[in-house]
C-alpha cells in the first residue's frame, strides 16, 4: 500500500478543517477554494467540495450569500459564522495537540 493510500483517510478529514481555514479569511467562491487547494495535497473537486459546504452550513458553521458576477449568474459566496469560528478554534488547538504529541514520540 503506497503511502498516499495510507494516508487517504487523513487527507479527507483534514480537508474539512483546510476549507474551515480558507473560508475564515474572507467570503469564498468555490472556484476560490478549488484555486486553493489545486496545488496541494488537498486537491479535490466540486463534487466532494459542494457536499462537504451543504453539511457545513446545516452544522451551522458557515453561510452564504448571493452576489452579482459580471460573467454570469450570480454566485454563492461562503463565510464562516461565529459557531464555525469556535469550531476552527478548537480544531487549531487540537491541531497544536497532535502535533506536539507526534513530535514528542520522536525524541
Amino acid at each position: 500500500m503506497s503511502i498516499d493510500q495510507k494516508f487517504a483517510p487523513i487527507r479527507k478529514g483534514l480537508l474539512e478543517f483546510l476549507v474551515l481555514r480558507i473560508v475564515s479569511g474572507r467570503t469564498v467562491y468555490v472556484a476560490d477554494l478549488l484555486k486553493r487547494l489545486a496545488s496541494t495535497e488537498f486537491a479535490t473537486q466540486e463534487g466532494t467540495l459542494y457536499p462537504l459546504l451543504s453539511r457545513l452550513r446545516r452544522e451551522g458553521l458557515v453561510d452564504y450569500e448571493w452576489q452579482e458576477s459580471e460573467a454570469g449568474p450570480p454566485r454563492k459566496y461562503y463565510r464562516l459564522t461565529e459557531a464555525g469560528r469556535a469550531q476552527l478554534a478548537e480544531l487549531d488547538q487540537y491541531w497544536t495537540q497532535i502535533n506536539k504529541t507526534i513530535s514528542d514520540m520522536g525524541t
